[in-house]
């Protein structure tokens, strides 16, 4: 059963999953938050409009501080949102694990202002004026319980270095980073999800992205590559490429790629005779996403391929060939939704033979 109500949707699951909330502020970078309340961790969302702070600091034998909400049924929780600070309240309770920053002044980021919180596990200070140059190392290195540091749009320049070894999720996106700090990510074993999308990034090396081993999504969308970057994590499973100018794609371009299952790739400037016809060779891919580019025929995708968005394109025929190589009881595609909307042709231009291959498909969009 799902309840929707103020941008927040809430899931009741069973007793394993339990009860959880999925964030779709896209202030935390676009990828929804999953909020886990048998482990104890806090709404995302602001308190502000939804309960007196004064009933708080009147029921609440805690310390907090004045510029802050301290919530008692979340005491390990620190809300100093949209407050229009300019630094990080000074004298931030120890018991702090996770702390609310978004939506003020700040630029600066500093060992001591974090320095008396020993068990932070989140940090979120998204909508600030944080900056590279003013974000101090040790701030974070030190952070060793950290598991989730949240920094979008902000103004760093450059992934930061120093970050720690248990870190988790880290999100960067809409900033103006161009760089990536020597080692940044060389203990990171833990990471799991990297958002980087609408920098300024050219080119990424495989020392850029030494140490991360376990990286199950990143995204890189929106900035200046004019090739996919080479020597990617090969643990990732979603790869989100959308909103770069590609000039096109060669037979390695997702080579050690073996468990990549979700891949992006709409308004890139694609056009089919730059996209070899083995790029897409791996039958890990479940969905596969061209829109909003300039083919002008279907690619070949392999047949385990489950969802292709194709929509926006300039295609003006429909081959067969590019789903089945051949036609027979075990030999077929295993699509199941295919977009073509947008393109140059109509229903009536598919061959008759296209259900033999397309055999389980569930929805076709022309």
């Amino acid at each position: 059963m799902a309840l929707l109500f103020c941008g927040v949707l809430v899931l009741l699951c069973g007793l394993d999953a339990a009860w959880a909330i999925l964030v779709t502020d896209m202030d935390y970078g676009g990828i929804p938050l999953w909020i886990n309340r048998l482990l104890g961790e806090p709404s995302v969302l602001s308190l502000q409009g939804r309960m007196d702070p004064a009933w708080f600091r009147a029921n609440n034998p805690q310390t907090c501080p004045e510029q802050c909400d301290c919530p008692i049924q979340w005491e390990t929780s620190l809300y100093c949102d949209h407050r229009a600070l300019e630094n990080i309240p000074e004298g931030l309770p120890q018991r702090t694990q996770y702390l609310f920053l978004q939506g003020n002044n700040i630029s600066s980021l500093s060992y001591s202002a974090l320095a008396n919180l020993t068990n932070l596990r989140w940090l979120i200070i998204d909508n600030n004026q944080l900056k590279s140059d003013k974000l101090e190392l040790t701030s974070l290195q030190n952070q060793t319980q950290l598991r989730y540091f949240f920094a979008n749009r902000n103004y760093l320049t450059s992934v930061p270095g120093g970050l720690p070894a248990g870190l988790k999720q880290l999100r960067l996106a809409n900033n103006q980073i161009s760089s990536i700090s020597t080692g940044a990510f060389q203990n990171l074993q833990n990471l799991t999800l990297l958002l980087l999308q609408g920098n300024r990034l050219q080119t990424m090396t495989g020392d850029d992205v030494k140490g991360l081993v376990g990286l199950n999504l990143l995204d890189v969308s929106g900035n200046l590559f004019s090739a996919v970057p080479k020597h990617l994590p090969p643990s990732v499973q979603q790869l989100y490429l959308s909103n770069n100018s590609f000039s096109g794609l060669h037979e390695g371009s997702f080579e050690g790629f073996h468990n990549l299952k979700y891949l992006r790739l709409s308004h890139c400037g694609l056009q089919s005779e730059g996209i070899h016809p083995q790029a897409f060779n791996h039958s890990s891919l479940v969905e596969l996403d061209l829109s909003y580019n300039q083919l002008t025929t279907i690619p070949t995708v392999p047949t385990t391929l489950q969802y292709l968005y194709l929509e926006a394109n300039r295609i003006q025929e429909f081959n067969v060939t590019s789903f089945c190589r051949e036609v027979g009881s075990l030999s077929y595609s295993r699509m199941k939704i295919l977009r073509l909307d947008g393109n140059k042709m109509t229903y009536h231009q598919l061959p008759p033979d296209w259900v033999y291959c397309l055999r389980v498909l569930q929805r076709i969009y022309i």
